[in-house]
């Protein structure tokens, strides 16, 4: 018993505990790591520096640049307005990055599944990607009408390229001795892209999200200045304050893409955090 003990003990002292890091879990001190000065100081700075160039140039140059409190007070004074147009805009950003996501991630599927499929999609994919959107815009109207579906396609398409080269690196980068374990054990294609193919490309899946997701709004402000027939949304509002001049209503508008776009980053990066504790992406 005391020889058994005396081995326990060694052997308990030899091994170090285990890092939160590596059982999932994140250490104490990165999350209190946001307090220290150094990790928000220079984003203050940098903040308060363009801040101060902006003031300058639109002293300068009043007719390019309106200054802050201009903007600030177009923001409060007609919240609801850009409320209004910000939800237009992210309900087509979404609707049309839903509709990209799907179609890029069911051929990402086939192309790694079947090559000829692979052979027979990615050129057509390849010009549908160096092909200017904004050109599409026109025909898009006129056999979809006047309706959202013109803005959803014209949204998908600026999102389906990257989500469908990401997920199709993905699922073909799983090593080759990976691969031979699960067949030697008779697994099954299904099986094999259920259990294995699909979670190792989780992360390449996140990547493309944390493009496409700002993307998809770029993708609607895009989609309601180039189609015709547009009422509402952020871009037609640049668009009608533009030729109005009404720099303020500009640049508030931009303002408010811009942090939509900054939200929407952090929750697919928060959600990335959820579900791929367990990969070495999500260990800071």
């Amino acid at each position: 018993m005391t020889v058994a003990g005396e081995h326990t003990t060694a052997a308990s002292e030899a091994e170090p505990p285990a890092e939160p890091s590596r059982l999932g879990l994140r250490h104490p001190r990165s999350r209190l790591a946001w307090i220290r000065p150094a990790m928000w100081l220079p984003l203050v700075v940098m903040v308060a520096l363009l801040a101060a160039l902006w003031q300058w140039g639109a002293r300068r140059l009043p007719y390019l640049l309106p200054s802050l409190p201009d903007i600030g007070r177009s923001l409060t004074e007609d919240l609801g307005y850009y409320v209004h147009n910000a939800l237009t805009t992210l309900g087509e950003a979404t609707a049309g990055l839903g509709l990209g996501f799907s179609a890029a991630f069911v051929l990402a599927v086939l192309t790694s599944e079947f090559p000829f499929v692979r052979r027979a999609v990615m050129p057509v994919a390849v010009v549908l990607n160096v092909t200017p959107i904004v050109a599409v815009a026109p025909a898009l109207v006129v056999a979809f009408g006047f309706g959202p579906m013109p803005k959803l396609i014209i949204t998908g398409l600026i999102c389906f390229f990257p989500i469908l080269i990401n997920t199709a690196a993905g699922l073909r980068s799983v090593p080759r001795e990976v691969l031979q374990v699960y067949r030697t054990v008779d697994a099954g294609r299904v099986e094999l892209l259920w259990h294995l193919r699909i979670p190792h490309a989780m992360p390449y899946v996140f990547a493309a999200l944390r493009i496409v997701f700002p993307l998809s709004i770029i993708g609607a402000v895009v989609a309601e200045m180039a189609a015709s027939g547009s009422t509402r949304g952020l871009g037609t509002a640049i668009s009608v304050a533009s030729s109005m001049n009404q720099l303020p209503v500009v640049y508030a508008s931009i303002f408010v893409l811009a942090l939509m776009g900054v939200v929407l980053l952090l929750a697919v990066t928060l959600v990335e955090r959820r579900v791929l504790h367990w990969h070495d992406s999500a260990q800071d």
